[in-house]
């Protein structure tokens, strides 16, 4: 081994390593290439061989050998000659033309050879599976301006945090592109109109935050059109096309939007985006009402509670049901502040009536998964009974089985916050999940609401009379109080008494009302006993 040799294992002379074995330098991805290479010419054959070593201070480096075998006057291998090339900036050299091949220079996304490949990929699994792969094309409005006014390096510095802003909102299979100038390309794979319509609105509102690029702090805002495979169509090529299209249309329509190609998901979307917008506004504008619907004890022929249920009165869509705009506002996180608002709406309100001196009331108020896998939940709720003197005992937070279910282990450790705050947890919609039981008796809830889809029918259907005395028999024996909502006859509620359950609510009793006529009946202490 000459100095080149010694200097490429970053040692003084053959002696600091006589006792080890090349291999020991050679980085261990490559020792069965290199064993192979020996073979080869153990066996009589030149061969050559590219691989990465690390030298005795750490330094990694690329390294093209070629050998050959060494023979005696008998024609026996006795040694091998090696001549070996430091290639580390060669391989460097390679590396960075790859990557200018496939990726954009300025700001890291892949180029248009890698989106092809991808959405190659993307749509023949599509293919194999009859799924959905959608395509947004992504203009930023008035980009032109900056450029013109603060000059190119700030568009540029622009651009690399508008591309990582896009990429940190995606997940691994996706892909997001450069197209050129100031237009992007996002490929979801798996992702319907729903979906991508989902991923515009949050694009929108990241692009959309203020951005702080040398002296300057920028506001922009984006158009996207969206197309979908397999309707829209079947290549890249027609599929960016049809989403230009839509994103011309975006901006046709005021910019700082998404428009969808086809004509039936744009009508969706749009009464999406109606319902957002107006959502944003509902709570300044005073549009939303708390009504409460009363929970009464069985037993003992009185109101004991009340649950508040929400309700939006638009002044041009009129009265929006909860099926619709809830699910809305929860995609769109205006769950979080309306939610808050309901809780602190209904605390106050049995407030009130503790003020007025009515007998104490149980306060149900619903929460969304959304709320619920808000780590700030338990000191807001904290908060709001603590603004409005109400001991923690008289609030029920309900929870839906199917959210429960979703991740038990984070269910089970935010019921154990709000418990320890002396607030109580129910289960509602039970029956209509898929519930584990073991984790049902790990959970400290206080208890079980049975779906009104079973309630309906108990009087003729004896599959539904089945799961309801279960349940209730179910939860006795874990130490949960039951209550049964959507109650309209007398003869459900004579069967549910005679199974033994607690509570009921509906329309036998009463529909949702405004605070001041459930007073009247609170007032009235007790519940007609002809109804019993």
């Amino acid at each position: 081994m000459n100095a080149a040799g010694l200097r490429m294992l970053e040692i003084d002379s053959i002696k600091e390593i006589v006792d080890r074995s090349l291999l020991d330098f050679i980085v261990p991805e490559y020792h069965h290439d290199f064993q192979v290479l020996h073979q080869h010419i153990m066996s009589g054959e030149s061969d050559s061989l590219e691989f990465e070593i690390v030298g005795k201070q750490g330094t990694r480096r690329w390294l093209g050998t070629h050998a050959a075998p060494m023979r005696d006057t008998n024609g026996n291998i006795t040694a091998v000659l090696a001549i070996t090339r430091d290639i580390s900036e060669q391989k460097r050299a390679e590396e960075r033309i790859q990557y200018m091949a496939n990726y954009d220079s300025l700001t890291g996304l892949p180029n248009r050879i890698q989106l092809e490949d991808h959405i190659k990929y993307g749509i023949s699994l599509m293919k194999r599976s009859n799924g959905h792969l959608a395509v947004l094309f992504i203009d930023i409005d008035h980009f032109k301006d900056i450029n013109d006014t603060l000059g190119h390096s700030i568009g540029d510095a622009l651009l690399v945090i508008i591309a990582q802003r896009i990429k940190s909102l995606l997940r691994e299979e996706d892909t997001a592109s450069r197209m050129g100038g100031d237009e992007f390309i996002v490929v979801l794979p798996e992702c319907d109109a729903k979906g991508s319509a989902k991923v515009a609105q949050n694009l929108l509102q990241v692009i959309a935050e203020p951005y702080q690029v040398d002296s300057y702090e920028l506001v922009v805002s984006a158009s996207i059109g969206i197309a979908v495979f397999p309707e829209d169509g079947g290549d890249l090529e027609s599929l960016s096309k049809s989403a230009d299209t839509a994103m011309y249309q975006a901006k046709n329509e005021g910019r700082d939007g998404y428009r969808f190609f086809t004509a039936e998901m744009q009508d969706g979307a749009r009464r999406n985006m109606l319902l957002v917008n107006a959502l944003r506004h509902a709570l300044e504008r005073d549009q939303f009402q708390v009504v409460y619907q009363p929970q009464v004890s069985i037993s003992e022929h009185r109101i004991v509670g009340v649950e508040a249920l929400l309700r939006w009165q638009h002044p041009e869509l009129g009265q929006v049901s909860p099926g619709v705009f809830i699910p809305v506002a929860e995609d769109s996180r205006l769950i979080l502040s309306i939610g808050e608002w309901v809780l602190w709406t209904a605390v106050r309100q049995l407030k009130q009536w503790l003020d007025k001196g009515y007998d104490p009331l149980v306060m149900a108020v619903n929460l969304s998964a959304v709320q619920f896998r808000h780590s700030g939940l338990p000191d807001s709720v904290s908060d709001i009974l603590s603004e409005a003197g109400i001991a923690p005992k008289f609030l029920e937070l309900e929870l839906t089985e199917g959210v429960a279910m979703q991740d038990a282990q984070g269910v089970l450790a935010m019921m154990n916050q709000l418990t320890q705050k002396g607030v109580r947890m129910s289960i509602d919609d039970f029956g209509t999940g898929y519930s584990s039981l073991s984790y049902l008796k790990k959970y400290r809830a206080y208890k079980l609401k049975i779906d009104q889809s079973f309630v309906r029918d108990i009087t003729t259907d004896a599959e539904d009379k089945a799961i309801v005395a279960a349940i209730i028999s179910m939860a006795k024996n874990l130490g949960l109080s039951t209550i049964a909502e959507g109650v309209e006859t007398l003869e459900q509620l004579n069967y549910l008494r005679e199974q033994g359950c607690d509570e009921v609510q509906g329309y036998y009793f009463s529909k949702p009302l405004p605070a001041a006529e459930v007073e009247k009946l609170v007032a009235a202490a007790k519940i007609d006993p002809a109804g019993f």
